[in-house]
């Protein structure tokens, strides 16, 4: 047994032991505050939409009351539909309530559609939530949702984005988004926090911290797991490495760590496959590996830098970012290697390709009038649309419903992150208070 410590080197290993506990409470405390939500942009038609409060008991009057009012946020920040107060109908409205008398009453209120349902705990103490959508305009159902859940704040808003992406499809013809997860790094001080959250910036949960920058995040296709690179490794000083994050068990898995850089990584559609870059031959190359970290194999050889891989959706080929043709552009090659074929021409730089999971775009980085913005390309037609306004935006990611793109953008001093839909007219803002936020990754529900 070693010598007892001396009174003040005890007293002072306590003030240090202290203050490490206190700074991985106000680290987390802040890593797990919510994104703050800025509409800066509408659509040009807005659908009225009335959300009528939840009938509900007093065992699930909270959770009544957190659905509808997620139902309401989720769809005012979509920019497609305005939101007519549904006051509180007496006596109250469910979804078993007739249709056809509630017809004009709504129309006179100036809604074009009506949600109504229920709430109400079941006997083996879940929840159960009852809706039905109305379709005032022409005075029938569009139908409904049942969900069990658990009786809690967290699955309450769960079961509210999933009504909010039901309504938004039928009303739109457009699968909804809300049911979704963001991942992305916010940076407090020196300590960067990989995060991932619900679409609205709520139920925040730290996967990793690290005082070495995070980058590159890349979501599985089943949104179980988080490819990134990191810099921590203490014994290869600023050494990128490429990990495979399983975020329900909190397990990593190295999948690239070889001589040099390894980086930007992205999954191949089935979940089996990552594109990564590395230096390991000289420049940087494209190669794909195992998600376990097996089968390295080689895909593009040339002398320039080719970096920045993404895989088309049905996995057949791989776009990305080189300098072989003396500027930033942006080619497409089969998964299997082979000859590179250019997509982009216009202007002196385009990087950072995402093709949206429909496959139908692709979302970008061009620098225009020397400001980088965000641009879309119909992957058909090759038309561009520049879809944000710079002048410092970045990596760009497609929601699941590839209608709208998520990137990093610089307001003032700071990096928030930014919301657009494909023709750029409806823009949101997130920001978190005192933070940095950039890097963002959209991805699906597990």
């Amino acid at each position: 047994m070693g010598p007892m410590p001396r009174p003040e080197g005890l007293r002072r290993a306590m003030q240090v032991a202290l203050q490490l506990l206190l700074c991985c409470f106000t680290a987390q405390a802040i890593a797990q505050s919510p994104l703050r939500i800025e509409i800066t942009g509408v659509g040009t038609r807005q659908i009225p939409i009335a959300i009528a409060p939840l009938d509900a008991s007093e065992p699930s009057r909270k959770q009544a009351l957190t659905i509808a009012d997620v139902i309401r946020a989720d769809l005012t920040r979509s920019g497609v539909f305005s939101i007519v107060d549904a006051g509180t109908p007496d006596p109250a409205l469910n979804e078993r309530s007739p249709v056809e008398p509630l017809i004009p009453e709504w129309k006179q209120k100036g809604a074009e559609a009506l949600s109504i349902g229920s709430t109400a705990i079941g006997p083996d103490g879940r929840l159960e939530t009852r809706f039905i959508l109305v379709d005032i305009s022409r005075g029938l159902s569009l139908g409904g949702l049942v969900i069990n859940a658990a009786a809690s704040e967290l699955e309450a808003r769960r079961t509210g984005h999933r009504i909010a992406d039901f309504i938004y499809e039928k009303l739109t013809g457009e699968p909804g988004f809300f049911a979704t997860r963001l991942a992305f790094v916010r940076k407090d001080g020196e300590l960067h926090s990989l995060v991932v959250s619900d679409s609205d910036g709520q139920n925040t949960q730290v996967a990793l911290r690290s005082k070495e920058p995070i980058i590159s995040l890349s979501w599985s296709p089943d949104g179980t797991r988080l490819a990134y690179v990191s810099f921590e490794e203490r014994n290869n000083i600023n050494k990128p490495i490429v990990y495979v994050h399983t975020l329900a068990t909190g397990r990593r898995t190295i999948v690239a760590n070889e001589k040099g850089s390894n980086s930007s990584p992205a999954w191949s559609p089935d979940g089996k496959r990552l594109a990564v870059v590395l230096t390991r031959d000289g420049n940087s190359q494209i190669y794909t590996v195992n998600a376990d970290g097996s089968g390295l194999r080689r895909v593009t050889r040339t002398q320039g830098i080719d970096t920045e891989p993404t895989f088309t959706p049905n996995g057949s080929e791989i776009y990305f970012t080189s300098d072989r043709g003396g500027s930033a552009q942006i080619y497409r090659v089969s998964a299997e290697g082979g000859e590179a074929k250019r997509v982009t021409f216009g202007g002196p730089f385009n990087a950072r390709p995402q093709i949206s999971p429909d496959g139908k775009n692709m979302a970008y980085i061009a620098r225009r009038d020397k400001n980088f913005r965000v641009a879309v390309m119909d992957l058909a037609s090759k038309q561009e649309t520049l879809v944000s306004q710079g002048p410092k935006d970045d990596s760009p990611s497609f929601a699941p419903n590839s209608r709208w793109v998520i990137y990093s953008s610089r307001l003032g001093e700071r990096n928030i992150l930014s919301a657009v839909s494909l023709d750029g007219k409806i823009r949101t803002r997130l920001s978190a208070e005192g933070s940095e936020v950039k890097g963002p990754a959209w991805g699906r529900l597990p």
